[in-house]
């Protein structure tokens, strides 16, 4: 028996299976979804079948709905339908599953009577980082499986479970140890020799002990706390609350209501349009399709400090050897140390077992000589930001590295065409801008130079994959795309305190606003040193500006470096992050605000985050303009993967459009006016939009026209 391209239905005897083949990860698409009708219909017309077996073939059972459908016309009635046509079959329907059951693909199998899974099988309902809710009655199936309580820490804190938790909690019945189809096949016909018949979610009651007012209070307010300014998670506390209070089907219709609801919000757009940004962001415009990648199988990285050991560690993870090069023994033994110590906190932390820890410390060597990166494949320099040292490393590696080589530069703000220019191969020279801490931060800014081959861009674009980072392709300038657009957001920050705005004051409005973390306290964090390093190493780049970045060199000269020595714009305790407000950072900002004569002025929050935001966004659209960024959506990607910009707002260049574009462009000339135009200019493309009334959607669409 077979049903279509993707689902087929097979008989054993008096069972049926229904097997599904949607590569890569057997999303729940529009074709699966008519291949599960017509099985369906095949299972009901058939007499003779007495239970049905729901699995699929390759790396996972169903992974979660299609998310591509989401700006289209709702689906989730059809879903409803058909879920709920699996669970009113006569017959024991079970599913068997594997791999990682997400969403609609764990809400699928709560439709059916009997749930099994192999070992190791994990499951979420990731719905709320999406802007939305479980929308195929996993609000309402769930709860009368493992209770209310349960079921919302599930859907509020978003983090999945893997099968012993399932089990423990109920809605898994039996784990698998073994081939999961014949397991699956044993357990049915034992259901089936048993006299068990079906077992209908969808007719069972919810725990009362689990659906209290106080259990209700409890996740609306951890929802409070996990999501400041969304929705969707107060949205699930809602919907699994009307599951204790209305009958099954009209539940499911009232879920229906609201998962749409959420649909329409900015929240779910902007978390969706970053989902599917950072997939395109490896898709480059006029790289041909047969162009291959290089193999990486070994790696180089020059500098054991913090960020040099921090990429060692990606090239580990992905198990790739890499020679960790320094200059001296100390500094090796610093930095394998440190290496060491981030693997051990995994370990004691239960992410990684200590056999995995001594295979990835295994592939990590090191060598005080630049020739024993003679065979590698790639090979990235990460010291500090001085062009002649980074010069001097580049003519080096031009020595020793093998033709083909590539060689990159983790360099953060300097010109890669100068560093690229003292070897005889420009072509395979290439910026690799990790984020700190390396092994953890997902962005990762690929610079190319006019020089740059496509075969080399087309290498370190792939590499990004097994590193697990997210890469981004920009042009050389000044900062790329991500530190350029933070010089206007942080100046004001810098700015607003000289004009007597406290830290705290400025951190908070950009925190409750929805940034990660306020940029004062992130430069306390990264080092006001090394801010200070970069300003002074760049001078000719700012405008002469008398209180230009003066906040913080104001700290650095009185000996406060953040959080490495306990004192920044915070003041720190030993082994504790917390930040404590410090009268005398205040006092020190305020003294170098009266030498520089800087006006002083009182600030609201709205102006706090318009000060600081404005500029980043018109810096954004600068650089869209200029051709540094390939698309809009890739500046998006830089902010929510390496800022700390939330997701939910979409990245600065949706954010622009959500406010409008009139209504950025209107705040420039407001604080223009206040002042003056040195650092209040509008971006030329923003100044185009408004007047030409297109969108930056529209704009790209005449480029991409022109381009061709």
């Amino acid at each position: 028996m077979s049903s279509s391209s993707v689902v087929r239905v097979e008989r054993d005897g008096e069972l049926a299976s229904v097997i599904v083949h949607n590569p890569p990860v057997n999303t729940i698409t529009a074709e699966v979804r008519s291949g599960l009708r017509q099985a369906l219909e095949q299972i009901q017309a058939s007499k003779d079948v007495r239970g049905v077996l729901l699995l699929c073939e390759g790396s996972t059972f169903f992974s979660g709905a299609d998310i591509g459908e989401f700006s289209g016309p709702p689906k989730e009635e059809e879903y409803r339908r058909l879920f709920n046509g699996y669970e009113a079959l006569s017959v024991p329907v079970v599913a068997a599953m594997h791999g990682t059951v997400m969403g609609g693909g764990l809400e699928i199998a709560l439709a059916c009577h009997y749930r099994i899974a192999a070992v190791g099988t994990r499951f979420g309902m990731p719905e709320v980082t999406l802007g939305i809710i479980p929308g195929a009655g996993g609000t309402q199936r769930m709860p009368r499986l493992i209770g209310a309580d349960q079921a919302l820490e599930m859907i509020v804190t978003a983090r999945p479970v893997d099968a012993a938790k399932g089990l423990e909690l109920g809605f898994i019945d039996q784990i698998v140890d073994g081939n999961l189809r014949s397991g699956a096949i044993a357990y049915l016909r034992s259901l089936i020799a048993a006299g068990k018949g079906p077992r209908r979610t969808g007719e069972m009651t919810i725990s009362a002990a689990s659906a209290t007012a106080e259990v209700f209070e409890r996740q609306r307010q951890q929802a409070r706390k996990l999501y400041p300014n969304r929705n969707a998670a107060q949205v699930a506390v809602d919907v699994v609350q009307a599951a204790t209070q209305m009958a099954f089907q009209q539940g499911l219709e009232y879920e229906t209501q609201r998962v749409n609801e959420c649909k329409d919000s900015v929240e779910s757009k902007g978390a969706v349009h970053v989902f599917f940004a950072e997939r395109e962001t490896r898709r480059i415009p006029g790289l041909p399709e047969s162009l291959k990648a290089r193999p990486i199988k070994s790696a180089g990285v020059i500098g054991a400090g913090t960020m040099g050991g921090g990429i060692a560690i990606c090239f580990a993870n992905a198990g790739i050897p890499v020679i960790l090069i320094d200059a001296n023994e100390q500094g090796l033994t610093k930095g394998v140390a440190n290496v060491d110590k981030t693997y051990q906190s995994m370990v004691d932390r239960g992410r990684l077992s200590a056999e995995d820890k001594a295979k990835r410390m295994a592939l990590i060597g090191t060598s005080l000589s630049y020739d024993a990166l003679e065979n590698v494949d790639v090979i990235i320099e990460a010291v500090f930001e001085n062009m002649d040292l980074k010069r001097k490393i580049f003519t080096e590696l031009d020595r020793v590295a093998r033709p083909g080589a590539v060689l990159a530069t983790n360099t953060s703000t300097l010109d890669i065409e100068q560093i690229a220019a003292v070897t005889q191969r420009p072509q395979d020279v290439i910026g690799m801008h990790f984020f700190s801490p390396a092994n953890v931060m997902p962005l990762l800014e690929v610079v190319r130079t006019t020089k740059t081959s496509d075969e080399t861009i087309r290498t370190v674009m792939d590499l990004a994959k097994p590193l697990r980072k997210t890469p981004v392709l920009a042009k050389v300038c000044y900062g790329f795309i991500g530190n350029r657009m933070m010089e206007g957001y942080a100046r004001e920050a810098e700015r607003m305190v000289l004009e007597g705005a406290t830290p705290r004051q400025v951190d908070s409005a950009l925190e409750e606003w929805g940034m990660a973390m306020g940029i004062l306290a992130v430069f306390d964090m990264a080092g006001i040193d090394v801010g200070v390093n970069v300003h002074k190493a760049n001078a000719s780049q700012f405008p002469p500006d008398p209180a230009y970045y003066q906040a913080d060199f104001a700290l650095h000269d009185a000996g406060r470096l953040g959080q490495k020595n306990g004192k920044g714009y915070y003041r720190y305790e030993p082994g504790n992050r917390s930040r404590f407000d410090d009268p005398e950072a205040i006092n020190i900002i305020a003294e170098r605000a009266r030498q520089l004569k800087v006006p002083q002025r009182q600030h609201t929050k709205e102006e706090i985050v318009e000060r600081c935001l404005y500029p980043l966004l018109n810096e954004g659209l600068r650089i869209l303009g200029e051709g540094v960024a390939l698309r809009a959506s890739d500046v998006d990607v830089v902010w929510a993967a390496g800022y700390g910009f939330p997701r939910y707002r979409g990245g600065p260049m949706f954010y622009a459009e959500t406010i409008g574009l009139d209504v950025l462009l209107a705040g420039m000339r407001k604080y223009q006016d206040i002042f003056g135009p040195m650092h209040w200019q509008p971006a030329p493309l923003l100044v185009e939009l408004v007047e030409r009334g297109l969108t930056i959607g529209q704009w790209e669409a005449q480029q991409r026209g022109t381009a061709r």
